[in-house]
């Protein structure tokens, strides 16, 4: 398809999205700066952006692919449907909020709240995969789909306080030889035995950005579950 390059340097964020949008081909946006809902509900293409997209980037993608050579900020991929995003850097609070679908894959850290409210149905089963560090309430109010910490260059716990509060579906894998601590009664821990529910996402992950997967895979991962005695449960299925 035919790509079409946006200097976003001095558009607006609604110039901008409108032009992404009735491009009919890929689309490489270059000078980004902080233009929000990038790709919003995009399918069908893959758009390239160079610098730092804003706030919800990929909001309610449905089947396109986002490239940020770059950060991004807050709310990436919020009621994300379908299609990946990949950012080569770090992204903010709330990455993937209510994601129902598709891929994440990030280089560096993320912010707060990662994975909140996560959610699959039948074939739709959200994947993020986090090369750094979160912060606290990771996979908070989880339902369903799966998260990856992979703790890379960290020198402690890669998570913050409170990961998994009122999680009551999906499963997060953390990559680290500490012990866990300040975790929630809705969530059980234990050293992951089996590892193949994320090798195909992780080895994804390195080739994009240049990784080697066997020094990762060697590695100890912590294996988060619902407690099954879980109250929050109950709030949520109907029984």
């Amino acid at each position: 398809m035919v790509k079409v390059n946006i200097s976003a340097a001095n558009l607006g964020f609604k110039e901008l999205n409108e032009r992404v949008r009735l491009a009919k081909g890929d689309v490489g946006i270059d000078d980004c700066y902080g233009q929000r809902f990038i790709g919003s509900g995009a399918k069908g293409k893959t758009i390239t952006i160079n610098g730092t997209p804003g706030n919800a980037l990929g909001a309610y993608l449905d089947g396109a692919v986002i490239r940020v050579n770059g950060n991004a900020q807050d709310a990436v991929g919020d009621t994300m449907n379908d299609g990946e995003i990949i950012i080569d850097g770090s992204a903010g609070d709330a990455l993937g909020y209510a994601m129902r679908g598709g891929n994440i894959y990030v280089k560096g850290n993320a912010g707060y709240r990662t994975g909140i409210h996560m959610k699959e149905y039948k074939d739709k089963k959200p994947v993020i995969i986090i090369g750094g560090e979160v912060g606290s309430f990771l996979g908070e109010y989880l339902a369903g789909g799966l998260i990856v910490v992979l703790g890379i260059g960290s020198k402690d716990v890669p998570v913050g306080n409170f990961t998994g509060t009122g999680m009551h579906g999906g499963t997060i894998y953390i990559r680290t030889e500490k012990e866990l601590v300040n975790l929630p009664a809705q969530v059980t821990a234990a050293v992951a035995g089996d590892l193949s529910e994320i090798e195909p996402y992780i080895t994804k992950f390195a080739g994009y950005f240049g990784i080697d997967v066997r020094k990762i895979m060697k590695d100890r991962f912590m294996l988060l579950r619902p407690n099954a005695r879980n109250p929050y449960k109950q709030l949520y299925t109907a029984n």
